[in-house]
């Protein structure tokens, strides 16, 4: 894991990649509780007997934003930021959920720094990412990510 000592030392990044995460499995449970914490209950997620008949590859499929939620928990084992106060997810400027994760799939996630911008008491980062899916030949997820980290 990459240890970087402040926000503003992300600077030095740009145009960087910063690594590559662990993989993690994204089972049923999770897309079901997804799905209950979203109210976003489509048969695609969560109707595993339907998804056999009717599925392209006769599985259910995460939630697209359930994959985009994982941002974070991909992060944090990539890099750390040792001398910060809170860490805020700001935003996207573009997600594009270009290939679907069938429920055992496993992701991860690859990030390089786009931007680094001064805000009061820290940075404005923006990250390229893009969430690999184990085995497919497209990604899962490509999104510019956007966070800020406190002094």
């Amino acid at each position: 894991m990459l240890e970087i000592e402040r926000p503003a030392d992300l600077k030095a990044y740009i145009g960087k990649t910063l690594g590559t995460s662990e993989w993690v499995t994204v089972d049923q449970a999770m897309i079901n509780a997804f799905a209950d914490a979203t109210g976003d209950h489509q048969w695609i997620h969560v109707d595993i007997e339907r998804a056999k008949k009717e599925m392209p590859n006769g599985q259910t499929i995460a939630h697209g934003f359930l994959t985009l939620s994982l941002l974070p928990r991909l992060m944090a084992g990539i890099y750390k930021v040792r001398k910060t106060s809170r860490g805020i997810n700001y935003g996207s400027n573009k997600v594009r959920f270009t290939s679907p994760v069938p429920a055992g799939s496993r992701v991860r996630l690859h990030q390089a720094v786009k931007a680094v911008e001064d805000i009061k008491g820290g940075v404005r980062v923006i990250s390229d990412c893009t969430i690999e899916l184990e085995g497919a030949d497209k990604p899962a997820v490509v999104a510019e990510f956007i966070s800020l980290s406190f002094d």
